[in-house]
Formats: structure tokens, C-alpha cells, sequence
């Protein structure tokens, strides 16, 4: 007879797996590009199982980004700002991502 219950196990092999990795392209010079992994445990300075990436590049530059650096955390690049992002779920993080997008599509492209 196990004395553990079932779901207290750490499986402590477990490899990243890749959740998602797309390109969406908007216009014909801006495209956005996410990469989102599952990890084992989590990167340094975050506190959930998830290493990620969202970029959103206008004419060739850069100009949002989410990540989730080693040693920085949860944090977002909107222009030239550097913030701290409250991450929450996967799902809440992608609405914010593109709420972004439509707010500097908004504020930097002309009507």
C-alpha cells in the first residue's frame, strides 16, 4: 500500500515541453512571434512553470515585448520601458500581450 496520495508526486525528470511557437503577421511590415514552454520549475525571479517570449516587431523593430528573463522575471518592454509584469495564467498574459498591440498600433500608426 502507497503511502503518498496520487497528485502529490513530483515527477522531477520532466523535460520543458513547447506550448507555442507562432508568428502572426498583421501587416506587411509587423508581425508578432510567441513562444511559450512549460517547465519543470520555474525560471529565476518567477514563481509559476512557464518560460516565455512575445514579441511584436513593427517595420523590422522590436517595439513590445513580454519575457520572463532569468534573473528579471515577469516584465514587458513597451517602447523604450522596461516594467514588471503581474503574471496570473497563460491565458491572462496572451489578452494582455495583445491588448498591447492594439494600444501601440493605436498610438504610433497613422490612421
Amino acid at each position: 500500500m502507497l503511502t503518498t496520495r496520487a497528485g502529490v508526486v513530483i515527477i522531477s525528470n520532466m523535460k520543458a515541453v513547447q506550448l507555442v511557437r507562432t508568428r502572426i503577421v498583421y501587416s506587411k511590415t509587423a508581425f508578432a512571434e510567441l513562444v511559450l514552454w512549460q517547465v519543470p520549475k520555474p525560471v529565476v525571479g518567477s514563481e509559476h512553470g512557464f518560460k516565455y517570449s512575445l514579441a511584436y516587431v513593427v517595420a523590422g523593430e522590436c517595439v513590445l515585448r513580454y519575457d520572463n528573463e532569468a534573473g528579471k522575471g515577469d516584465h514587458y518592454h513597451f517602447g523604450d520601458q522596461e516594467r514588471p509584469y503581474g503574471f496570473t495564467t497563460v491565458e491572462k498574459l496572451i489578452a494582455d500581450f495583445q491588448d498591447d498591440i492594439s494600444r501601440w498600433n493605436d498610438e504610433n500608426l497613422d490612421p
